[in-house]
């Protein structure tokens, strides 16, 4: 993510202060460099110090870290802040060496500073920040850094910080711990959401590739998404179960969430690797582009006379800039018995599978059809297309897939764990995206689309959107862009 422009640093606690709120959670044992450009913040990268590894372990972390601020097109400097709960440079104390010694990151420093004056970003700046303590890596003046160093709590309590406070941020858990919102006990309306999904899968049965039917299941979608509103969400706020969600035909559950049958309705459209492709990229890039790259891919196929299956959806238009309005056309749930299973092509899976498989963005040709030309699934799905996503709408989508994801587990939840970690991958989180791709693991073993963006995440792969300052996902929107 990048900095907010409007903010003004006027000292390093801010610099430092800065940082939390930027990744969303205070580090531990990490490196965050941060990149510069001229005189403005750019983009922030938080990766795990490394264990050892001897010099050229020490080299080839630093080489990786360069080359993930590369992308940073405009970089001209580099700032580095080591958080080693411990201590990492000598301040003075006996203790210095508990979790790492002090002469591990003087060379280690010394490998960064190599790597990443060659890549056109020397270090302007480097802080080791500890659990008690902080102070400059470069000062000897020891009226200003005195052993042990300075409290952190300057940190905490500087201009800055209480100014992204002010603008809304917080600094939660780190990404992976436990969530109230995920505890065990179940919501109220959770045991009639399962029994809504079983109906509803057995509704969907064979008709995974009626182009009625995905209309249909996008409509569900889109008013679905309608009674989520763009407001500022993300998994360390841990919000409520539906908190902030509008009341209305769709948002109306006993505990203020979803009505259990259209929840049902979604979490059973997840079980269908093309719907669940599609409700992505329509989030991130229309609905045009959701229903023309399924049909240029060839997952419909002839009608078998099946009846379309969909929950009554509401008939009020949505708001101008939002998903498209769902056509309230009467359609009636079918209550045929089917496969316990919706069965679906499969292409859609397998069209990620072409372009994520490789683990490089890079390696997939940008769309030449036009500025008008709409994306196809796998430059939307890597971010390489359209230019800027529809951010508004994809925290929509988190906010329900959050929700979908505590109302049980199996294959649904693994479906909505794993968009939510293509969320964060998109904005550039990879350890929230992580996080949430383990637990879609979790959920459901050796799911295959978590399992793709997993190895894109740990290749360090860096979304099409997120590599662009112009499109890159704003914390606090475009006012402090």
């Amino acid at each position: 993510m990048t900095a907010p422009e409007h903010l003004t640093i006027s000292g390093p606690e801010d610099i430092l202060g800065y940082i939390p709120h930027s990744l969303g959670y205070w580090p531990s044992d990490s490196l965050v460099a941060m990149t510069m450009q001229g005189k403005r913040l750019g983009a922030t990268l938080r990766v795990d110090l490394p264990e050892g590894g001897g010099r050229r372990g020490r080299e080839a972390f630093a080489r990786t870290v360069a080359e993930y601020l590369l992308a940073d097109k405009e970089a001209d400097g580099t700032l580095l802040v080591f958080f080693a709960d411990g201590g990492c440079i000598d301040d003075g104390r006996e203790d210095v060496g508990r979790s790492r010694a002090a002469s591990f990151f003087r060379p280690l420093l010394a490998d960064l500073e190599c790597a990443l004056g060659l890549a056109g970003m020397p270090v302007r700046d480097a802080w080791c920040v500890g659990e008690e303590y902080w102070r400059n890596v470069y000062c000897t003046d020891s009226s200003c850094c005195p052993p042990p160093g300075r409290p952190v709590a300057e940190i905490r309590d500087s201009r800055l910080n209480a100014e992204m406070v002010y603008l809304g941020s917080s600094v939660g858990a780190p990404p992976g711990a436990p969530s109230p919102r995920n505890a065990d006990t179940p919501a109220p309306d959770d045991a009639a959401v399962m029994a809504a999904e079983r109906d509803w899968t057995r509704a969907l049965a064979g008709k995974g590739s009626l182009q009625a039917q995905f209309d249909a299941v996008l409509d569900a979608w889109a008013a679905a998404l309608e009674a989520f509103p763009p407001v500022a969400f993300s998994p360390e706020a841990v919000p409520g179960r539906a908190g902030a969600h509008d009341s209305g035909p769709v948002a109306a559950g006993p505990g203020g969430g979803l009505e259990p049958d259209i929840a049902g309705f979604l979490r059973a459209s997840l079980r269908v690797p093309a719907w669940r492709d599609a409700v992505l990229v329509m989030a991130a890039a229309g609905r045009d582009a959701a229903a023309t790259g399924a049909d240029a891919f060839g997952i419909f196929s002839a009608d078998d006379g099946l009846a379309v299956s969909c929950p009554s959806l509401p008939e009020a238009p949505l708001t101008p800039g939002g998903p498209p309005s769902p056509v309230a056309d009467g359609r009636e749930a079918s209550s045929a018995p089917g496969a316990a299973q919706p069965s679906g092509t499969g292409k859609s899976a397998s069209q990620y599978e072409q372009v994520a498989a490789t683990g490089c963005a890079g390696d997939v040709a940008a769309p030449d059809g036009g500025p008008d030309a709409l994306p196809g699934y796998g430059e939307v799905l890597l971010g390489l297309s359209p230019p800027v996503p529809d951010w508004d709408t994809l925290k929509r989508l988190e906010c329900l897939m959050q929700e979908l994801s505590s109302s049980g587990g199996g294959e649904a939840q693994a479906a909505a764990f794993t968009a939510l970690g293509w969320i964060e991958w998109c904005r550039g989180r990879g350890s929230f995206a992580h996080a949430s791709l383990t637990r879609a693991l979790e959920a459901t073993p050796g799911y295959r689309l978590a399992e793709l963006l997993s190895e894109v995440v740990r290749r360090g792969t860096i979304c099409g959107w997120a590599g662009r300052r112009e499109a890159a996902w704003q914390r606090f929107g475009s006012d402090a862009a």
